[in-house]
């Protein structure tokens, strides 16, 4: 039984033939472990002899760094042409002894060479890495549409209690930052073109300025990036979460579709909250112009809002919130297939998380970009 206070003593007998009986007693283990090789050393340098035996009778206990001790004893009495023998081992002792390869113990890891990839190999990856993701993405589109299909056939399917749960998280819970974000916006515009505009007497412009600034582009694609990164994560971990956890294993072996009974509600449920969160932030806006307009260019309420009420086009606010239906599409579509895409632990989460956010953001700038290109020979 191994002592509460790992001990060690030596004691030193001389032979006959000039050797040394090395006599070990109490625990050898891995505190006492540099202390057994220091003793051993010093014993080779004080009495240079011939063979040593080594006593192990009353050792009370010895482990794994003891069994590699003696082993490394072993070693240390061969690099200097001196013969060793253990006496009395346990059997037990022995067994553990012959388990432990030295060699393996003493192997440093080697470290990999760092080898940069030639533009070629990079290339080559990203083409596969893009062959990929299109695939999954062709794959999750269909099974998307096919879904929506079974919920024409059967409207109870979809569970509209979930559609109201996540659109409260989608919309309702966003509005604090969604309506800072704007009103800051607005403000921002008002005062930067002010400065410019002020040199003119153009001062009332500002108030067209934000409004349409707002209403055609930055209110769309400002509260669209802001959902994505709120909501459009947590979509991705939530799934990615219950793939870890093998849940959706778990709905598909009980009968439920997992397209229609985690994503379907997350897709409805922001289809529906981010064009009227996007109507909210251009309102938010407006009223922050307002605020500047008013105190800081010395325009009245009634001609700010006039001026904004005069240069908005109706088909801008529809265009505009067109526009926010697509991004809601495609933040909670992204979301959703980066979360059925999570293979492995909570790294895995983590990393589709990202990609999701990245990847939801990069589509929305691109669909803005068709959006402009469409809208100017539509107009």
């Amino acid at each position: 039984m191994k002592l509460e206070t790992s001990q060690l003593e030596t004691e030193i007998q001389t032979t006959s033939q000039g050797g040394l009986n090395w006599r070990l007693r109490g625990c050898l283990d891995l505190t006492t472990m540099e202390k057994a090789l220091t003793g051993f050393d010093r014993l080779i340098e004080e009495h240079h002899p011939s063979s040593i035996s080594i006593d192990c009778r009353d050792l009370s206990y010895l482990d794994s760094a003891g069994a590699m001790t003696l082993l490394m004893l072993e070693q240390k009495a061969g690099k200097k042409a001196i013969s060793v023998s253990l006496e009395y081992l346990s059997p037990d002792a022995a067994a553990l002894k012959s388990l432990i390869e030295l060699d393996q113990v003493e192997k440093t890891a080697l470290k990999p060479v760092a080898k940069s990839a030639g533009f070629v190999e990079n290339l080559g990856r990203a083409t596969l890495d893009l062959k990929s993701d299109l695939a999954q993405s062709v794959s999750f589109l269909g099974e998307f549409f096919i879904s929506i299909g079974k919920i024409f056939k059967r409207p109870g399917l979809l569970r509209l209690g979930d559609v109201a749960f996540y659109m409260e998280q989608v919309g309702v819970n966003g509005l604090p930052i969604i309506g800072l974000i704007g009103f800051l916006l607005g403000m921002i515009m008002a005062f930067m073109s002010s400065l410019q505009l002020k040199d003119f007497g153009a001062n009332i412009y500002v108030a067209s300025l934000v409004a349409v600034a707002m209403v055609r582009e930055l209110g769309p694609i400002m509260t669209a990036i802001l959902v994505a990164g709120r909501s459009g994560s947590s979509f991705a971990a939530e799934i990615g979460t219950m793939k870890v956890n093998e849940e959706v294993d778990a709905l598909s072996v009980m009968g439920f579709d997992p397209m229609i009974f985690l994503a379907m509600p997350k897709v409805l449920a922001a289809i529906i909250m981010v064009p009227i969160l996007t109507v909210y932030a251009n309102i938010m806006a407006i009223i922050g112009g307002l605020l500047v307009g008013v105190i800081g260019l010395d325009l009245t309420a009634y001609a700010y809002l006039n001026q904004t009420i005069s240069s908005l086009d109706p088909f801008w606010i529809g265009s505009g919130i067109v526009k926010s239906g697509v991004f809601a599409l495609i933040i909670s579509g992204v979301g959703c297939q980066q979360g059925f895409l999570v293979r492995g632990g909570a790294q895995s989460v983590g990393q589709a998380t990202t990609k999701a956010v990245v990847a939801a953001m990069f589509l929305i700038i691109v669909a803005d970009s068709a959006f402009a290109v469409i809208l100017h020979y539509v107009e």
